[in-house]
């Protein structure tokens, strides 16, 4: 009888002629979190904080803010990630993630940066510019909610008027930067004890700077914001030292 040759381990699991091998991938190494999703979140939550719905120290809840943004926890770890990175929020080992806290030292470096954003994009706007309107919108709705004692709505009117100072440049990455710095500021005005004395004061200044640009006078406008600037930035200040 022939001897049955013996199959080669080899040969016995190679490829079919003709057939494309399945390439696999360790699941370690497969993404957890959909491109663009944590940014996409973080976003909502940075949002939160300029509208003065997140306060400084607030304590964040891993599993109340996974469900209610429907998101898996790892993707809320990546915004959690995102968000301390930008120095909104801070992590404290077997303690959890929290809304930072401004030091004196951040509200200085804010207020510099303001003046370099702010100031050049208002001295070089353009009266036509659509940004304008979204100004004019702020300063109403400030306007509106003065006589109502709505302090947190004026303090978001605010955060509104000088966001859209900066859209005056029509520089998506001078914007960008500046939705993180203004959410800084407002965890800075979180801080404070008195936001009616804070905030009042620079509507009808708010209103000035926006008549001067929509009078076709740029730079008188941006020299009255640098002073308002000046103006804000001592207040802020006097007012945290006091917290001390």
């Amino acid at each position: 009888m022939a001897e049955a040759k013996a199959e080669s381990p080899i040969a016995a699991s190679a490829t079919p002629v003709g057939t494309t091998p399945i390439a696999t991938t360790p699941a370690a190494a497969k993404p957890t979190t959909a491109p663009g999703l944590a940014e996409d979140m973080a976003g909502q939550l940075r949002a939160r904080v300029t509208g003065g719905a997140l306060r400084p120290g607030q304590r964040l809840s891993e599993a109340k803010l996974a469900a209610e943004l429907d998101i898996s926890r790892n993707t809320l770890r990546e915004v959690f990630r995102l968000l301390t990175r930008e120095g909104i929020l801070r992590h404290e080992p077997n303690r959890g993630v929290f809304v930072a806290t401004p030091s004196m030292a951040s509200i200085l470096d804010i207020y510099r940066v303001r003046r370099l954003i702010e100031v050049p994009a208002l001295a070089q706007a353009w009266p036509g510019h659509a940004a304008v309107a979204r100004m004019r919108a702020a300063v109403a709705r400030a306007e509106t909610l003065h006589p109502k004692a709505d302090w947190q709505g004026v303090g978001s009117a605010n955060m509104e008027f000088h966001s859209a100072i900066v859209a005056l440049t029509d520089s998506p990455r001078l914007i960008g930067f500046f939705t993180q710095i203004i959410a800084e500021l407002r965890l800075a005005f979180g801080l404070l004890d008195s936001p009616e004395q804070l905030h009042s004061p620079y509507i009808s200044r708010n209103a000035e700077i926006l008549a001067r640009l929509e009078g076709g006078d740029a730079p008188g406008a941006a020299q009255l914001l640098e002073d308002y600037l000046n103006q804000s930035e001592r207040a802020v200040l006097e007012a945290f030292a006091r917290l001390g």
